[in-house]
């Protein structure tokens, strides 16, 4: 996608440099275009951990480039037992955020590439690096494809309104910034926006970490994409006044009956819009579904994160200087559920790189014939 009319990924080698993986620090965002560099495991634990990436898609090819970088340190620091390094260094990188279960996917993939490789230290570099490209190459296809699926959506709705604005609401950042490019839930958007489609979007501004009001609008405005910011709790009272005519969200990890987690709130929003009669749909690749668990409300885990991103907040002070400032007595407590999760029958559809189907069994199955057991 572009920033400033120049197309960016959000993680690539470094041009000259392939021992480097680049990524853009979202931290910094709005306000700020930060380019990261990263060189070792910790480097990119601490990248995951602490949201200099977010979001499943990214957060997935990101640790598949951890591997590769660990790969390289193995071989600096002339470790004979490659493998038993390498799986450690994937159970730190799982350890770094729970919920979403591509990380876990990229990483499982990674070692299940160089398992029959024994300690051959080159082969495992070269096979690790084509890992991680193939993963982040599989992300932006499976976007693209997407939104080829999800626009028949926004096309219906705007054949219905007789080519009137098409209003959708988003909840958190599952645009291109959340994966390799173009995004889960903004891919039908933005690819709407380029057919012409009169489009217009209502960005959850998502606290505690503000990543709709920072990043989807951000990355909206860098597209031309209509777009308004509003409180999360906004939602409601617009979809009561038919100001919505599409919820799409993005997925960490959905079970194979069709329960779905989020970040948090979104249940919030699939109760209102369900309350109203709109549809609620959720934008999701193959990567995202874990086939061994059927009720996501006990069996997802859920992240729970510093109370200080409740206690305070981030932004762009006066000064010209990017401040926190502390918003809640300094004696309160403060609990931050990163996630939630949405029950299957609260879900009209699943949008996925295979097409459309019900949040069921069924529906999911006749998507992924090959995973039915």
């Amino acid at each position: 996608m572009l920033v400033h009319g120049k197309h960016y990924r959000t993680i690539w080698l470094k041009p000259e440099e392939p021992t480097v993986v680049q990524v853009i620090d979202q931290r910094h965002l709005p306000h700020q275009f930060v380019i990261k560099d990263l060189t070792t495991l910790e480097e990119v634990c601490v990248a995951i951990q602490q949201m200099h990436v977010r979001g499943a898609g990214v957060i997935g090819a990101t640790a598949a480039f951890g591997m590769y970088l660990a790969s390289l340190e193995a071989q600096k620091k002339g470790i004979s037992q490659v493998q038993s390094f390498l799986q450690e260094a994937g159970n730190l990188l799982k350890a770094t955020r729970p919920t979403a279960v591509t990380l876990s996917w990229a990483v499982n993939r990674q070692l299940a590439a160089i398992a029959s490789l024994g300690n051959d230290i080159e082969a495992i570099i070269d096979t690790t690096l084509t890992v991680a490209k193939d993963i982040a190459e599989e992300d932006v296809d499976c976007c693209r494809r997407i939104g080829q699926h999800g626009v028949q959506i926004i096309e219906q709705i705007s054949r219905k309104k007789g080519g009137d604005t098409v209003n959708i609401l988003t909840h958190c950042n599952a645009g291109w910034l959340g994966c390799v490019d173009i995004g889960t839930a903004t891919a039908p958007i933005y690819h709407a926006h380029n057919l012409g489609i009169s489009v217009h979007v209502w960005v959850d501004e998502t606290r505690p970490r503000n990543q709709g009001a920072s990043l989807t609008a951000w990355e909206l405005g860098q597209q031309g994409v209509p777009h308004t910011v509003i409180p999360d709790n906004t939602g409601g009272h617009l979809m009561q006044h038919r100001m919505v005519d599409l919820v799409i969200t993005g997925c960490d990890r959905a079970t194979y009956t069709g329960d779905v987690a989020n970040k948090i709130g979104t249940y919030l929003k699939a109760l209102a819009a369900k309350d109203n009669n709109i549809p609620f749909y959720v934008a999701l690749p193959y990567s995202a579904f874990d086939w061994d668990i059927a009720d996501g409300l006990t069996q997802i885990p859920i992240e729970q994160r510093d109370p200080r991103e409740v206690k305070y907040v981030r932004g762009l002070c006066a000064d010209g200087l990017i401040r926190e400032v502390l918003i809640t007595p300094p004696f309160s407590p403060a609990a931050n559920y990163a996630f939630d999760v949405t029950p299957a029958r609260l879900i009209t559809g699943l949008i996925t790189e295979r097409g459309i189907c019900p949040a069921t069994p069924e529906g999911i199955f006749s998507l992924y014939p090959e995973k039915r057991r």
